[in-house]
Order: C-alpha cells, then structure tokens, then sequence
C-alpha cells in the first residue's frame, strides 16, 4: 500500500496514502503492569522465558524490534451521524506484523505510545484509566464470546499525563500507560471513507483489493481472475461478508448487555471485531435507551437499543463508499436490505437460547408474544439484566414438568428477587405493586414453554449457563480498580483481570461481591456509569 512520502512528524492532510511513518516517543520510566498470557502466546511470545524489562520497552514505544516499521494509518468517519473528513490514528501506532501460533498474522499496535500526523493538536497519549478500561475490556470480551480486538500487554510509562476528564476547564496531571492491541487486522469502515470521499479511486480499488486478498483468500481467485463480472462479485460477497460479520457482533453485545458507546464508522471494524473502547459500559438495570457516553446523552445516537440500526446505518455509509469501485448500486443495495431480516432471525434464537429454549420454539406462534412480553417486564421496574438472566436459570431447570401454578408464580419472584433494585410501592419480594399482574403472567406463560420444549435440566443448565455470564466488567468495578492502582496497590485490577477469563462460572464466595447489583453510590459517582470520550 502506498506510504506518506513526508516523514515529519506533524499534525497535516495526508492524500494518496494509507499511512505515515512515525516512531513511538519515549517514555521515562515504563513498567509492566499486566500481560494476557494468551495473547502472547498467540503472537509467539514465550510468556516463562521472556525479558519482562524488555517486554516493558518494547511495548511502551522505548525500543524497536528488529523488522518492526512503526507507521499510523490515515482514515476518515462518521462521527455521530455527521462526516468528520480526515481523522486517523492519532494515539495508535503500529509496530508491524507478527506471525503467531498456526501462522496467523497479528498486527500489534501501541495506544498511547505518542503524536503522529493525524493526533489534531493532541498529544498521543493516553491515561491510565482509560488504558485499564481498554485492556481489561478487550480481554473481558473476548473471554464472553464476543468478537473483539486483544489486548496484549498494559504498560505503565513513569511519565504523567495532563487530561481534562470532564471537558469543565479543569485539567488534571495522571498517571500514563500505554496498551499493546492485536488484531489480524485495525482497518475501519473509515479506510474506505476517506478516499470515496476525496474521489481517490485509485486508492480506494487498491485498499479493497489488499483487503480482500488478506483477509478472504478464498475470494482472490475471482478477484484477480481478469474477468470484471468475477471481480465485482468477488468484492459483493467480501461486502456481505462484512455486512454478517457486524450484525454477528452487535447480536453478542446485545447478548451479554454490552453498549459500545461510540459507533461511528471510524470505530468499526471490517472484520466485525469491536474496537476502541471508550466510553462503554454494560447496562446494569435494563434500559434500551441507556448509553455510557456523556458526549451522547442528549441525542442517545448509540444507546443500548439502537445498536443494531446504528450498524445498518455505518454499513450503509461503507457501500456509499465502495461504490466507485463495484459500480453496483442495485446488488449493494439488495445486501442492506437483507440485514434487517437477517438480524431479526438471529436475535429471535439468541433470545430463545438465553431461555434456555430450543430452535424449535422459534416457530411457535406464542414465542413473540413471549418475548414481547419479556421486554414488558425487563422495563416496568429497575432489573439488572446480567442477575435477571442468571437467575431464570433455576427458575427453569425447576419448572419444566407439570405443578400447580402458584408454585410457578411464586418461584419467578422468588428465582429474580436478587435482580430487582429497590422501588417504591413494592411487594416484600421486591416487585412493584402496579407491576405484579406482568411478572405473574410472564411466569405462568414462560413456564408453559419450559413444559411444551422440555429439557434434561443439567442439559437446560448447561445451555444457560453458556450464553448468560456470572460476571460482566461493570464500570464501578473498573472505577474502584483504577482508583486503587493510582494508590499503587493493584489487588482489584488483578482479581478483575482473573474473572473476566472465566464470566460463565460460578463465583466462589470471596467473588461474589463483583457480581452482585450495581449500588446506589455508583450510579452517579463519575466513571462508575457514564464516561466521557476522555474516559
């Protein structure tokens, strides 16, 4: 791919590339402070033998490794709805490729390593809470079967780092880190923007054809074939590729109750991989229109319910930009009119398995008056979706053979109370007095569907257990681990680095405190619900 021909490292336009040349600014003193042993050993590294010190250097931007081309990319975006022009890495520089385990290619890429041609006045730099929010949740999703860039190593840099965290005129100096990413790819749906936009066909056809190349090899033989029918089918095919890849993400952050918070074209990945986290956060009592982002809580663009359209909208903005190149506007067309049917289909029997239901229920005439109903009851009163999923799971390995129905009334309330935060006006179980005819029948309706699909109950169990995690990284948890780390003591960061590799099990009861409700302090305290893009 073509490079930057000017070398200098300053904030400019830059045409006719993909990327600049620019080496990591030193740090004073960096530190080690936590590695994913599978990362490393994904990307080659011998986790027992290697030189922590070195790791340390090599992985805050001191010290290049032999073949490593530190360059950033060039890229444009949506950015809430509105074309923000040329944007790029501007805190993110990568160091090159690597060949890891089964010869898969790994990008690794530093966050937070310095300035680079595309930081817009800024410095490059990034904090330490923002750093531990970006490692610790890449490793949280990826470990919840949700598709995601890694986060390989998380390094302290000895430096301090001026930020203003609420954007209110009071800047203060922190701690700095910087992140090692890998991916078998970082390219955005931006890539493409920013050359459709400039009318650099050249580029555009260039950058697509490397694409697919690199990462559907089963394509090129079309692509190269000579043949232009071959050739934009070959490129159609990569497209609706991408276009299931992103809905197939979004369903698993719908799935675990994830809210990117800044879905811009810019942050999304080709690959269907969430990238840059920011202001994220899990919804603790369920709320479809709930965002963790202070920048959006006027307009709510990326709250929790909108997400899936919100991807429909940015795939759409990624055709607009592929156009030039396929010359198809009927065939990319037909693609995004098939998303949102798609998606409705995958959402139905995601909902079905968080049940604990069989692909057959899908079919029966009751299942969407079922799930209507269910998203009724989710939002009549404050109910933590994590708790409410988790618990359901006892309250149907209990109730898949015929009782009587007071025992199935009783036992939802019973199974769910741990979820409920507390409400005025309720019942001593916890239920809202106005709201108990709609817990009573939703039980008495989602009983009636255990019984009709029945289940070996460790069968049930076991399903259950596999797509409702114990344990989500709640951002008051994430909060208490960096307020504690800045004091220099890391025993919360390390317990939470220890439960998001294993969110599906049981916690013993020392761990029983993380997943419990959110608590009424944390609601309003600042990094414990919203973030700002600062965050």
């Amino acid at each position: 791919m073509p490079a930057d021909p000017v070398t200098d490292n300053y904030c400019r336009p830059v045409s006719g590339a993909l990327y600049s040349r620019v080496q990591p600014t030193p740090v004073a003193d960096p530190k080690l402070l936590a590695l994913s042993n599978d990362v490393a050993e994904r990307v080659g590294l011998n986790t027992r033998t290697c030189d922590q010190t070195q790791l340390a250097s090599v992985f805050s931007g001191n010290e290049l490794l032999p073949g490593m081309d530190p360059h950033a990319t060039v890229y444009g975006g949506h950015q809430f709805g509105h074309w923000a022009g040329q944007l790029g890495d501007g805190r993110a520089i990568n160091l090159g490729d690597v060949l890891g385990a089964d010869d898969i290619a790994w990008t690794l890429q530093l966050k937070g390593a310095g300035a680079t041609p595309y930081s817009r006045q800024a410095d490059g730099r990034a904090v330490l809470r923002s750093s531990v929010r970006e490692f610790l949740c890449s490793e949280a999703m990826h470990h919840l079967g949700v598709p995601t860039t890694r986060a390989l190593s998380l390094v302290l840099t000895g430096d301090t780092v001026v930020r203003d965290m609420f954007y209110d005129g009071n800047p203060r100096a922190e701690p700095g880190a910087v992140v090692c990413r890998a991916s078998p790819s970082f390219i955005r749906f931006g890539h493409f923007e920013l050359p459709a936009a400039r009318g650099d066909v050249a580029l555009l056809e260039n950058l697509l054809d490397f694409v697919i190349t690199t990462d559907r090899p089963d394509l090129h033989g079309r692509l190269s074939s000579g043949d232009a029918t071959d050739r934009r089918s070959a490129c159609l095919d990569w497209f609706a590729g991408v276009c299931d890849s992103t809905q197939f993400m979004v369903l698993q952050w719908m799935r675990v109750g994830f809210v990117h918070g800044v879905m811009n074209t810019d942050n999304m990945s080709v690959l269907g991989l969430t990238i840059d986290y920011g202001p994220y956060g899990w919804i603790d009592d369920y709320n479809p229109d709930w965002t963790p982002n202070t920048t959006d809580s006027e307009q709510r663009r990326y709250r929790f319910g909108q997400q899936a359209a919100v991807a429909r909208w940015n795939l759409f903005q990624l055709a607009n930009a592929l156009y030039p190149v396929i010359q198809d506007a009927e065939a990319l067309q037909s693609i995004l009119n098939s998303l949102p049917g798609k998606y409705e289909v995958a959402r139905r029997k995601m909902q079905a398995s968080k049940l604990g239901l069989p692909d057959e229920a899908l079919g029966d005439p009751a299942f969407t008056e079922l799930l209507d109903d269910l998203e009724h009851l989710l939002v009549c009163q404050p109910i933590d979706m994590t708790i409410f999923y988790r618990c359901l799971i006892d309250f149907a390995c209990e109730h898949d053979a015929p009782a009587a129905n007071e025992r199935s009334q009783a036992s939802l309330s019973d199974a769910i109370a741990p979820a409920l935060y507390p409400v005025e006006a309720s019942d001593p179980d916890g239920i809202a007095v106005a709201n108990r005819s709609i817990f009573k029948q939703w039980g008495r309706s989602y009983r009636q569907f255990l019984q009709r699909y029945p289940l070996n109950a460790m069968t049930r169990r076991k399903n259950m257990s596999a797509v409702n995690p114990a344990f989500v990284l709640r951002n008051y948890l994430v909060q208490q681990a960096i307020d504690t780390l800045e004091q220099g003591d890391s025993t919360e960061f390390e317990t939470l680095f220890r439960l998001i590799q294993q969110p599906y099990e049981c916690l013993a009861e020392p761990d029983r405190r993380f997943a419990t409700r959110r608590p009424a302090w944390a609601s309003n305290r600042a990094g414990c619900s919203m973030l700002s893009c600062s965050s």
